[in-house]
């Protein structure tokens, strides 16, 4: 159980910065559902859908990503290379596993967080959605997948600009081309292969088939959970080789 220790400190460390965090939260969600589900897609339809209902589930997807990411990334990248704290959790007598298990799923709790307020927001707009047990797997390894993204990406960069360039590059792009916002089948065939094979494409996808009743995409959450396995597996690999 060495990982919850580490886990209880960034809880711990979260209850104290809950305001913040609650208020930080919510402001890119609202502004997206202002800005594309009462402003821009106010009387759109999608496949026959509401496009409100439509794109609801891809920001509850977008708002696990961020949430998730930056709750690991950028804590982990200043503590290397700004408070110099990274290296006390190395020569504590917990296993790299047990660190970035801990580290991981404080990441992944902020990340539900974030979504769960974006699913109240929608609740209140008048957005009906179908939720079950298969809704609350996804948006957990969604969480996950970008919590360990968010952890490698800190562990393997060298600076703070870099950092800021892995967002641009990698979290940006994936932001807006993945579903969230319209379908992946309004893509040229050759930009939908490519945009298929990344994680929020299938997050969006899964949120969305189950939040609207259109049954389980296995083959979606297939590819969360191998994206899941291999970027925790590839942040224990990276914390022993630094250990």
């Amino acid at each position: 159980m060495d990982w919850y220790t580490v886990f209880w400190r960034e809880m711990v460390v979260l209850k104290k910065r809950l305001f913040k965090f609650f208020a930080g939260s919510m402001v890119s969600p609202l502004l997206y559902m202002i800005a594309f589900g009462w402003g821009l897609g106010r009387g759109l339809q999608v496949n026959g859908t509401d496009y409100l209902a439509f794109v609801v589930p891809g920001i509850i997807a977008l708002s696990a990503m961020n949430g998730s990411y930056n709750a690991t990334g950028v804590p982990v990248n200043i503590s290397r290379f700004y408070h110099k704290t990274w290296e006390e959790y190395l020569i504590a007598p917990i296993t790299p596993f047990s660190l970035v298990l801990g580290k991981t799923m404080a990441g992944c709790v902020r990340g539900s967080f974030s979504s769960l307020l974006m699913l109240a927001l929608a609740y209140v707009m008048g957005t009906r959605l179908v939720l079950n047990l298969w809704f609350f797997v996804a948006l957990f390894l969604t969480s996950f997948l970008f919590a360990s993204l968010g952890l490698v990406a800190a562990l393997v960069i060298t600076s703070h600009e870099d950092m800021n360039q892995f967002g641009t590059f990698v979290i940006l792009p994936m932001t807006f081309l993945c579903g969230t916002f319209f379908s992946v089948d309004k893509l040229p065939e050759w930009a939908g292969w490519l945009i298929r094979a990344l994680p929020l494409t299938h997050a969006s996808q899964s949120l969305r088939s189950i939040a609207l009743g259109h049954g389980f995409p296995l083959a979606s959450l297939l590819v969360l959970m191998l994206y899941s396995a291999a970027l925790f597996g590839w942040g224990v690999h990276i914390a022993r080789r630094v250990e």
